[in-house]
């Protein structure tokens, strides 16, 4: 099984595979010439999204300052916006429903390294999936952890770190990430 594909399925795998690199070094040099884009050219800036990601729907919209780890991994509904300073590690899938704001500084991890120090020292990683549904809100410099799955139509509050998934409709924020109102409490 070649790496790329134990990888996506959640095993450990050897991060320095030389298929991996590659992978990472094409989607960073199209990062980078995103990056170097004016605000206004959109529509080149548009085109270089559907070649960073794996997926992306209509009216998506990224600011400069994104850092995209693979890329592939990654679906993005219609009607995102991402603001400023962006990183994902999406070396597992990473889902983004419909109607998404993300505010500036967030980061996505679905990276992890092992505990065992002997494995981090032979560069093992895993990963797992990440989900964020439709007209979820993610507030400024919050850090989104593996695993993680953000209901529809939830709010996550500024510099939240999210270690455990959020159900639909709730609000939370804070370090850990803690629901502060849920759906059954309403809007």
């Amino acid at each position: 099984m070649r790496e790329l594909e134990k990888m996506i399925q959640g095993l450990d795998y050897q991060i320095n595979d030389a298929e991996l690199r590659e992978i990472r070094y094409q989607t960073r040099d199209k990062v980078d010439e995103f990056n170097a884009l004016s605000a206004r050219q959109a529509p080149e800036k548009d085109a270089l999204i559907r070649t960073i990601f794996s997926e992306a729907g209509s009216n998506v919209h990224f600011e400069k300052g994104m850092r995209i780890d693979y890329g592939i991994n990654t679906t993005l509904g219609n009607n995102v916006f991402i603001n400023f300073n962006f990183v994902l590690l999406d070396c597992a899938p990473v889902t983004i429903g419909n109607n998404v704001f993300i505010g500036p500084d967030v980061q996505i991890y679905t990276a992890q390294h092992p505990l065992d120090i002997d494995l981090r020292r032979e560069h093992i990683g895993s990963a797992q999936p990440v989900s964020i549904g439709n007209d979820v809100w993610i507030g400024g410099g919050c850090i989104i952890l593996p695993g993680v799955t953000l209901g529809d139509g939830c709010t996550v509050g500024a510099g939240s770190v999210v270690t455990r998934s959020v159900p639909a409709g709730a609000v939370a924020c804070g370090n850990p990430c803690r629901i502060i109102r849920d759906n059954a409490q309403g809007g």
